[in-house]
């Protein structure tokens, strides 16, 4: 037996490890989003960009509704202001994306869109006081580059507009504003609740913008609903569900750099469904997006909301 007169055994404190598992929904919701331009544009001969968007919203809602009352057992808290605004400024991105790729190159629409989530960490610093990391400007620089690349390194025609850059601009700031809100909305509430009440929000908004847009709000047949279907499984319930759950266990900074993988997982699928091989310089720009994404992620642990 020890004597109170002996010198205690030192304390081992173990090395603080990462925790993986944010960054990691957050990854796993971006590859989810990648699938989006590819589900919209097998929809478009059915639908119009703006009535894909709102059926989307709508057949995702009683899912998460359900999921919600599975795994929380109980009803979804009421909303804050925070989850209000976010869900506004996803509805609104939404539609002048699609608005500004009737305007400019998707390459330039693409490129200019996902600046805006790169933009995110610049705002948390600023509003959340999250200064990021030295290696996470790092990866903002391979992460610009690569999206720079992986957009306009095939554009072979076309012709950009003012407009619909300016419109893709406008998409980018509101990206920023989304997740910034949702990481805000995060702090008082569940991730399942969180998009619950984030996709009510962007149905009635995602209406609004049919009804004044003068598109078909039904398809000619049930078929047309194919692609809204899957985009509410796979996308808003599987995609954005984990992003909005992640953003609760990782820095906005760090976020805005993961989710930028959604071109690099748009580019290979449209290689192997579209026929559409991407260049050298492409290639390349995928590489360093993911290279970006790798080393956004290195630094010291952020304590989780």
């Amino acid at each position: 037996m020890t004597s109170f007169l002996e010198s205690p055994a030192p304390l081992v404190v173990p090395p603080v490890a990462h925790d993986w598992t944010g960054p990691l929904m957050v990854f796993g919701g971006g590859v989810c989003i990648g699938f989006a331009p590819i589900g919209l544009r097998l929809g478009l001969d059915d639908l119009g960009p703006q009535a894909i968007a709102f059926w989307r919203y709508l057949f995702a809602a009683p899912v998460l509704l359900a999921l919600v009352f599975l795994i929380e057992r109980r009803a979804p808290r009421l909303p804050n202001r925070f989850v209000v605004m976010a869900g506004t400024f996803f509805a609104l991105d939404m539609a002048l994306w699609h608005w500004g790729l009737t305007l400019t190159t998707v390459s330039n629409a693409t490129f200019i869109v996902n600046l805006g989530n790169v933009s995110v960490g610049f705002m948390a610093w600023l509003f959340l006081k999250e200064r990021p990391t030295n290696a996470w400007f790092a990866a903002i620089l391979l992460a610009v580059a690569g999206a720079a690349a992986l957009s306009l390194g095939g554009e072979v025609g076309g012709k950009g507009d003012i407009r619909g850059d300016l419109l893709a601009l406008g998409a980018a700031l509101l990206v920023s504003g989304y997740m910034l809100c949702s990481k805000l909305a995060r702090r008082t509430l569940g991730g399942l609740e969180t998009i619950f009440w984030l996709t009510l929000i962007e149905i009635c908004i995602a209406g609004l913008i049919v009804a004044v847009s003068g598109e078909a709000f039904l398809p000619a047949d049930l078929g047309g609903f194919r692609a809204p279907l899957f985009l509410a499984l796979f996308v808003q319930v599987m995609g954005q569900g984990l992003i909005i759950t992640g953003l609760g266990r990782t820095p906005a900074a760090i976020a805005g750099v993961v989710v930028i993988v959604q071109p690099v997982v748009a580019a290979a699928i449209s290689w192997s469904l579209f026929d559409e091989p991407l260049t050298a310089l492409q290639a390349g720009g995928a590489g360093a997006i993911l290279a970006g994404v790798w080393l956004a992620q290195r630094g010291k642990p952020v304590p989780i909301d």
